[in-house]
């Protein structure tokens, strides 16, 4: 295989096609359209079904029932479209099927702007559907990590039978780089064993969301538990760079920990010791690593765009043990290195101190605000 110049959103949509993506759902918005448009030529291509459907609620309704049949399925859309997805996502969820969801994250909130944002976190990591249940949440940085995550996502959303979404922002979704796609996967001619096939020549078998007696929706609740719990286990990635003998740690995901990154760079080339920590899967967190990381490192400084949702997750797991610091940027503007590199210079050059609140600390200094 050779690499190719590919912009993101299409490139997630041809990995999924090589994943063995058989019927895709889907409702325009940007900064998500090109997935919607591409899939709607290449899926009859092949001989697989793609439809434009009248909404955002109406598309994951599809999906719901189409992953019934154990097929392979997927949906995309961006903040607002996700939103309206929710109530749909938690019946999927209730259900114990697998679905993968593209969202590419845009300004907020309201109807907001199509400028790149991180401002869906709380409502994909923390969840917008009702319910105790948790997706599985993996979150590139590049081209070829966003090809490589959605062809693992189907094989993951199968494994523990759940949502597994791509969450990026509308910059990777823009953006064109050289990536390598995979090969193409022969479609799954085995059906799973609870899948709703029709029933001739076995015994019926029914799929739903609906539990009337509290404790046998208690039960379902707990096995949801329990399958988190291996989740936890086995499926937490990281990119880690420069942690060895780091004593100030930036954490930031996506297009904030590629910019983080930069900065990172630059601040070792001064002499800083500055290590990055970059999740690839928002959820399940990775909470050990950090709390591990708190007991030999001086401070942490949180990049996001968005207000800080991730923070508060960093918070919970450092536990109040070190110091931790927040840059964010809001609404569709996206940091620059520089801006991040000067953070890390100033947190540098100060004594780390553990008190106030990071988040009410970066408002008081956050200089478009004093404008």
């Amino acid at each position: 295989m050779t690499r190719e110049l590919i912009k993101g959103n299409i490139a997630i949509a041809e990995a999924a096609i090589c994943a063995g993506v058989e019927a895709y759902f889907g409702y325009p918005i940007t900064p998500q359209t090109e997935l919607l448009e591409w899939f709607s030529k290449r899926m009859p291509e092949l001989g697989r079904t793609f439809l434009q459907a009248e909404s955002e609620l109406a598309a994951i309704n599809m999906v719901y029932g189409a992953a019934c049949t154990g097929r392979r399925v997927m949906s995309s859309s961006s903040s607002p479209g996700i939103s309206l997805m929710m109530e749909g996502l938690s019946y999927i969820a209730g259900t114990e099927i697998p679905v993968v969801l593209v969202d590419v994250m845009r300004g907020g909130p309201g109807l907001g702007n199509i400028a790149p944002s991180q401002g869906d976190y709380n409502q994909i990591v923390h969840g917008g559907g009702h319910g105790d249940f948790r997706p599985i949440v993996l979150a590139p940085a590049s081209i070829q990590e966003s090809i490589d995550l959605t062809v693992e996502a189907f094989d993951i959303a199968e494994k523990y039978r759940t949502i597994t979404v791509i969450l990026i922002d509308g910059n990777i979704g823009q953006m064109m780089e050289p990536a390598e796609l995979p090969p193409m996967k022969p479609i799954k001619s085995s059906e799973p064993e609870w899948a709703v096939t029709g029933a001739q020549g076995r015994e019926r078998r029914i799929l739903s969301s609906i539990y009337l007696d509290p404790e046998e929706e208690e039960k379902l609740n707990l096995r949801l538990l329990d399958r988190w719990r291996q989740i936890e286990a086995n499926e937490i990635r990281v990119k880690e760079y420069y942690l060895e003998d780091a004593e100030l740690v930036v954490v930031g995901f996506g297009t904030a920990g590629r910019v983080s990154l930069s900065a990172v760079r630059a601040a070792r080339a001064e002499g800083i010791k500055v290590g990055l920590l970059r999740p690839i899967t928002v959820s399940p967190f990775p909470t050990a690593k950090l709390t591990e990381l708190s007991n030999r490192a001086k401070s942490f400084l949180v990049v996001e765009m968005n207000s800080g949702q991730m923070l508060d997750d960093v918070l919970r797991a450092v536990g109040g043990s070190i110091p931790v610091e927040f840059y964010g940027r809001m609404g569709g503007v996206v940091p620059f290195p520089d801006e991040v590199l000067g953070e890390i210079q100033r947190i540098s050059s100060d004594t780390p101190k553990l008190n106030g609140n990071p988040r009410t600390k970066w408002l008081k200094k956050f200089s478009p605000l004093k404008e």
